[in-house]
């Protein structure tokens, strides 16, 4: 695909995950959390131009720290997201203020990290965000999962405010 194919990937992924992150939604811990960050994931790492070959030890290093940052900024935004069990059973889940500033901080560390990588003259391709994208929704989805297991059955009361 072409950057900007894949940069309008992901800004729609982005889009789509942010809006709905903010709204009460039942968690079906059942459900293949994992089927769009392994599409995506797929999708990156079929680019030859994911690692620049002319600085390819730069470039590696600007896509590791990129994968580490979204890796921890998933974890993070895992703990933001409220999650309670509905008086019906049912596991619900909403996006908070530290959820948005959770984003905020990772988009910022994301545009610190392209910049870098600009000045020093690596070609940076939009499959590396969306590789990003991909790990920072499975490990969001992970940590929430995780979250939601851990609550007591009978629990009618939210957890993360």
């Amino acid at each position: 695909m072409t950057a900007v194919v894949n940069l309008l990937v992901t800004a729609a992924v982005v889009v789509l995950v942010v809006q709905r992150q903010m709204r009460v939604q039942r968690l079906d811990t059942e459900r293949r959390f994992w089927l769009l960050p392994l599409i995506l994931g797929v999708l990156a790492l079929r680019d030859p131009q994911i690692i620049d070959h002319h600085h390819a030890a730069l470039s590696a290093t600007l896509l590791v720290a990129g994968l580490l940052t979204v890796l921890a900024m998933g974890t993070v935004w895992g703990w933001t997201v409220r999650i309670w069990r509905a008086a019906d059973g049912k596991v619900l889940v909403k996006g908070t203020k530290a959820t948005l500033a959770a984003w905020g901080g990772m988009l910022a560390i994301r545009i610190g990290l392209y910049a870098i990588g600009s000045a020093l003259g690596v070609h940076q391709a939009g499959s590396s965000l969306m590789l990003g994208m991909a790990v920072l929704l499975l490990v969001r989805s992970l940590v929430v999962n995780w979250r939601a297991r851990t609550l007591e059955p009978a629990q009618a009361t939210a957890v993360l405010h």
